[in-house]
C-alpha cells in the first residue's frame, strides 16, 4: 500500500495538523449563548473522546455497533456486488475503520481508500493498521471536519464516481438541516455514477433507545462529560463538572434521542474572556441521535438527489445499511 501524506486544505502534514482554535471557540460561545445551550458535536472527538467512544461501542446496552457489524458480516458480499470493482471508497468519520475492513475484504480490486477523520491520532493509527492489513491498497488520509466542505485528493485511474461509506448511523447525529446539507454535498462529490453506503438506525421501543444512550456502565455519560473537561483543558474554562448531571430521553415528536448535561445549581463559568450563566435545571445539549422510519429516510434521500436501491437489516429490524445512487 502507498499511504499518502495527509491531505488537508492547507497542505499541512498529519503530525503538524491543528484545528482552528479561534473558529472552534467562536462556535462554542455561539452555542452557549442560545436559549437551548449546545456544543458542537465535533468537540466530542478529541483523542480522549475517541477512546471513550470506542468504549461505548462495546457496552452491552449499546446495540448499534454490534448490530451493524452483524449486518456487515452477513451481507458484505452483496454490498460489494452492488458497489462494483475498482471503486474509490471515501469514509467520513473513519475512526478505527473496523467496519470498513469487512467491506474491503469483499470488494473487487478497490482503487483506493480515503479515510476522513477529525482526530489526527485516530487517523494516523488507522492508516498504519491498514498499511499492514492491505499492502496493495492505496490510502489517502484526510484530516478534516466532515461537517464542512473538504478538499479530497485527486486519484488517478478511478473509472467511476467514488462510493462514500458512512456507517454507524452518524447521519442521525446531525440537525435536520445538516442532514440535508451533508447528503447534498455527498451527492455532488459522487456524481452520477457513484454511490453512498450508509448506516441508518431505525425507530424502535424508546426503552431500548434510552438504555443504549444511558448504559449501565456509564460509558455514554463519561463521553459527554469529556466535553466539559475539554473546555477546561483547551479554552481556559473553569467549569466544575460535579455541578452537572447527565440526562437522556427519547423525544417522540422528533423521533430522536437527546443527550444533555443539566446544571444542578445556578452558576456562572468563564470561558476565555466571556462569562456563561446557568439557571438551575438549564442544560447543554451535547448530541442528538435521530431515528428513522424507512419511508422517512427514503424521502430524505430523494430530497438530496439519491434513491435507495437496496436495504439490509438485522433479524429484529433494529438497524439497516442502505445503498443509494443518484436519481
Amino acid at each position: 500500500m502507498k499511504t499518502s501524506e495527509l491531505f488537508q486544505q492547507d497542505g499541512v502534514p498529519l503530525s503538524e495538523f491543528e484545528h482552528d482554535r479561534e473558529q472552534t471557540l467562536a462556535e462554542v460561545l455561539e452555542g452557549l449563548r442560545r436559549e437551548q445551550k449546545h456544543l458542537p458535536p465535533k468537540l466530542l472527538y478529541d483523542e480522549r473522546g475517541s477512546q471513550l467512544f470506542e468504549a461505548i461501542t462495546s457496552a452491552p446496552d449499546y446495540y448499534l455497533t454490534r448490530t451493524e457489524l452483524q449486518i456487515m458480516r452477513s451481507a458484505a458480499g452483496a454490498m460489494a456486488a452492488r458497489i462494483g470493482p475498482h471503486r474509490v471508497i471515501i469514509e467520513p468519520g473513519s475512526g478505527s475503520s473496523e467496519k470498513t475492513r469487512i467491506l474491503l475484504d469483499h470488494l473487487e480490486s478497490p482503487r483506493a481508500y480515503v479515510p476522513v477523520e477529525i482526530s489526527p491520532t485516530a487517523l494516523h493509527a488507522a492508516a498504519e493498521s491498514l498499511n499492514q492489513a492491505y499492502p496493495d491498497l492505496d490510502v489517502f488520509p484526510v484530516c478534516a471536519d466532515f461537517h464542512e466542505t473538504i478538499d479530497l485528493p485527486e486519484i488517478e485511474g478511478a473509472e467511476h464516481g467514488p462510493v462514500f461509506y458512512f456507517p454507524g448511523s452518524t447521519i442521525g447525529n446531525f440537525f435536520r438541516e445538516e442532514q440535508v446539507a451533508f447528503l447534498k454535498r455527498v451527492r455532488r462529490l459522487v456524481g452520477d455514477d457513484g454511490g453512498l453506503l450508509i448506516g441508518v438506525d431505525l425507530v424502535k421501543d424508546p426503552r431500548i433507545l434510552e438504555r443504549a444512550y444511558n448504559d449501565r456502565d456509564q460509558a455514554n455519560e463519561t463521553f459527554a462529560f469529556n466535553l466539559l473537561e475539554r473546555l477546561n483543558r483547551e479554552f481556559d474554562a473553569d467549569i466544575d463538572p460535579d455541578q452537572f448531571c447527565y440526562y437522556v430521553f427519547f423525544n417522540p415528536q422528533h423521533r430522536r434521542i437527546e443527550m444533555h448535561l443539566v446544571s444542578l445549581v445556578a452558576q456562572e463559568y468563564r470561558i476565555e474572556d466571556e462569562t456563561i450563566s446557568f439557571r438551575v435545571g438549564e442544560s447543554i445539549l451535547t448530541e442528538y441521535s435521530h431515528k428513522f422510519t424507512q419511508r422517512e429516510f427514503e424521502g430524505l434521500a430523494r430530497k438530496c438527489g439519491f434513491a435507495v436501491r437496496e436495504v439490509w437489516r438485522d433479524a429484529r429490524g433494529w438497524f439497516s445499511v442502505q445503498y443509494l445512487t443518484a436519481i
